[in-house]
């Protein structure tokens, strides 16, 4: 039978991945909302989208490798360029830039980040069933 430290050490690394795909989320939320924006300045540039990483380490308490969001860095593709010459953040040849985000991309990201938070969800509830039934026969 696995000890409590097994236990605390499961929940720990799952919790830490829980913290690193929400921090992923915000990110591409942050993508997605801003998909459409464009610069404040006429020609200036616009909203550059941004790649969330992952940084692993060691837990010298639980001795186990976990998870956190790493460094945050700007995705360095060009911006979208529309002919635009009504448009305020047109620059003197009539072209607008757009954020090089595309909201395909970042679903995409979305939906695997979610299922990474919900893989770490599951193993969270298993674990704590599995610490409810060994409590259960201690008890018996």
């Amino acid at each position: 039978m696995a000890d409590g430290m097994d236990f605390l050490k499961s929940m720990s690394i799952a919790t830490s991945g829980l913290r690193a795909q929400a921090g992923r989320m915000r990110v591409i939320s942050e993508n997605i909302a801003n998909a459409d924006s464009t610069a404040k300045t006429a020609g200036g540039d616009p909203y550059r989208r941004k790649i969330p990483t992952f940084s692993s380490s060691l837990d010298r308490t639980l001795e186990a490798q976990v998870v956190s969001l790493g460094r945050i860095k700007p995705d360095n593709s060009e911006f979208r360029v529309r002919h635009e010459p009504g448009n305020p953040a047109a620059d003197a040849s009539g072209n607008v830039k757009y954020p090089n985000v595309n909201s395909l991309v970042e679903m995409t990201d979305m939906r695997e980040a979610q299922r990474s938070y919900e893989a770490n969800l599951n193993i969270i509830s298993a674990t704590r069933r599995m610490i409810q039934r060994t409590l259960d026969i201690l008890k018996a």
